[in-house]
């Protein structure tokens, strides 16, 4: 039996409208509480596990996702958007308004290149025009250069900021929730993976499951705001360095 969908609060930050993305990517890393993708959902044959956390907000205008990954392999020949990005190092983030019957899927390699469209049914997408996908920033620690598959233990991160106009969400008239899930993967690189946050059953990878989707309260009372404890449960919160820096000390790099 498959286990219950997750669920957690999407924290309000005014204040990142006003910064540029770096450092945004830099406050949240630092301020707010990492949460662990880590159900492997398919593990007889893609039991590889990264290491992969994100981070998610929400201001009067945007949503934002903070991705941070420790991983073998690293991967980026995909430099155009709409391009198959899955297939290169990948972290995803799915997002459905209630009520609604279409889905949203945002996928980003590892260098920002995004593929990304709105369906009801996986084999029915609508492409995001180029207008939309150039409203959707995005920073890359591993910069946007192309990147051919090396070997090795790789820490990258990417943060990236969705309007919430383009994904149907009146700033002033947010739902109590939005539904979604987040996820890693890497379809042909040497140790393909197919990770997410909220579980996934079914006996082949696939990531269009909306009726797997957790619960994101965007517009409801949160039962703490910035994390002033080290860890709490269910997340992962670096408070000094942040978890980007926590992953660079672990591997040996400055």
């Amino acid at each position: 039996m498959m286990n219950e969908s997750k669920e957690l609060y999407v924290i309000h930050l005014p204040q990142l409208d006003k910064m540029p993305l770096r450092q945004v990517a830099q406050y949240l890393d630092a301020n707010v509480d990492h949460q662990v993708i880590d159900c492997v959902n398919w593990n007889e044959k893609y039991p590889y596990k990264p290491y992969t956390t994100f981070v998610i907000a929400i201001s009067a205008t945007r949503l934002y996702v903070l991705f941070s990954v420790i991983s073998k392999d690293l991967r980026a020949i995909n430099t155009v958007d709409l391009s198959p990005v899955a297939d290169d190092s990948c972290v995803e983030f799915f997002m459905q308004v209630p009520g609604k019957e279409e889905y949203w899927n945002f996928e980003f390699n590892c260098i920002g290149t995004l593929n990304g469209s709105h369906r009801v049914e996986r084999p029915s997408p609508t492409r995001l025009t180029t207008q939309e996908l150039a409203s959707i920033q995005r920073y890359a620690s591993c910069g946007n250069d192309a990147i051919e598959e090396q070997d090795g233990t790789f820490c990258w991160d990417l943060t990236v900021s969705i309007p919430l106009e383009l994904v149907e969400l009146d700033a002033d008239n947010l739902p109590e929730y939005i539904l979604g899930n987040f996820y890693k993967c890497a379809g042909k690189t040497a140790h393909p993976h197919y990770v997410s946050w909220s579980p996934i059953d079914g006996e082949k990878p696939n990531f269009h499951r909306p009726d797997c989707f957790g619960k994101l309260w965007i517009n409801k009372p949160e039962p703490a705001t910035i994390n002033d404890d080290e860890t709490s449960q269910h997340s992962v919160s670096h408070k000094s360095r942040g978890l980007k820096g926590f992953l660079y000390a672990l591997l040996g790099k400055h």
